[in-house]
């Protein structure tokens, strides 16, 4: 199919995914934003970065806990090596 010659059915369905498309993209930005606002709210009340709580968050929803574990201890090495540690 090319662009240029599509039917009108085509073009409706193309319409809607776009509509739909954008619609989603709005609701993340809604949802996004709303949890930034608690997190800063639940950071503010802990005593707690925000990006502590957001980095706690993203390794539960990716369930990668032990991948960070690695890419930190490989961090560590690489800083230890180079004489860069406190």
């Amino acid at each position: 199919m090319s662009l240029g010659s599509i039917t009108s059915e085509e073009k409706a369905k193309l319409k809607q995914l776009v509509d739909e498309g954008c619609s989603v993209l709005q609701e993340v930005d809604d949802l996004k934003g709303g949890l930034r606002d608690t997190v800063k709210a639940i950071a503010e009340e802990l005593d707690i970065k925000p990006a502590v709580l957001n980095k706690a968050i993203s390794l539960a929803h990716k369930a990668n806990l032990q991948g960070a574990k690695q890419d930190f201890e490989d961090v560590e090495t690489v800083l230890e090596t180079v004489g860069r540690t406190l």
